[in-house]
């Protein structure tokens, strides 16, 4: 099913959703768009309503403004998502990117998130390598509005693990340059300071390690146990997921288990 609903700040923005039963929010990652967790929706749509949304940015739900793209305003716009269907909680995750949202969701609207999904957690930078974030991201954003967005990805894709790289080529095609040169505004908000803000977040949580400089897994495997009901799951990216039905393939299960452990949380 498609669904167009709108951001607190009335900005429209995209989602499908497959399958039937209590939903649950899954987030693709910075670069991709929902195409990417298609095969790991389609692996529990038969119990859940999974929601995919395009974050900001991404996918259909263009957003050209930099000033919009804000860790905020991505937590809002799961809220705006939920109410627009009429869940008041939802099972919530994402990859990368949709990880950090789903971090602060879980941070911002404690009382609608049931339990966390995270898969590839992103880095949290101390003040000095903030900076060079920074300074990465805007590079990036200047690459796209001068030379495109696949020139823009090419000296950045080959440090990231190889089904990061596979999901943002695949998006390529389906993203409005504008939008993503303005998305790449977030690498100026801070997620935040440090690993141990991350006791802050009760919400039963499953994480999931990335492996490269941008997804550490030692970050992953500290947020864990940072977070009063992390927990580490039994798999992680790895070198051998090439595709979006790997990833589908390696995660679905212990997905499905976690989900089913907090089923009336």
């Amino acid at each position: 099913m498609e669904i167009t609903y709108h951001g607190g700040d009335g900005c429209p923005l995209h989602a499908i959703s497959i399958g039937s039963g209590p939903p649950l929010v899954l987030l693709h990652g910075g670069g991709p768009d929902h195409h990417s967790l298609i095969p790991l929706a389609e692996r529990l749509a038969d119990r859940y309503n999974v929601i995919l949304p395009d974050v900001r940015g991404y996918g259909r739900s263009v957003c050209t403004d930099p000033a919009r793209h804000t860790w905020t305003q991505y937590s809002d716009d799961v809220a705006a998502l939920l109410d627009h269907l009429g869940f008041q909680r939802a099972f919530v995750g994402g990859t990368g990117l949709g990880a950090t949202i789903t971090q602060r969701t879980s941070l911002g609207y404690p009382d609608r998130v049931r339990a966390a999904i995270l898969i590839s957690v992103e880095d949290i930078e101390d003040d000095e390598a903030k900076q060079a974030e920074i300074a990465f991201m805007d590079a990036f954003a200047e690459r796209v509005r001068t030379d495109g967005i696949e020139a823009a990805w090419a000296p950045v894709l080959p440090g990231l693990a190889p089904v990061i790289g596979a999901l943002v080529r695949d998006a390529i095609p389906r993203s409005d340059p504008a939008s993503i040169a303005a998305a790449a505004a977030i690498g100026h908000d801070r997620s935040f300071r440090s690993v141990d803000e991350l006791a802050a977040i009760t919400t039963p949580t499953l994480v999931f390690p990335g492996m490269d400089e941008r997804h550490p897994t030692a970050l992953a495997e500290h947020a864990a146990r940072v977070m009063p009901n992390g927990r580490l799951a039994p798999v992680s990216l790895s070198d051998t997921l090439r595709t979006a039905e790997d990833l589908a393939d390696a995660f679905a299960s212990a997905i499905r288990r976690f989900l089913v452990e907090h089923q009336d949380y």
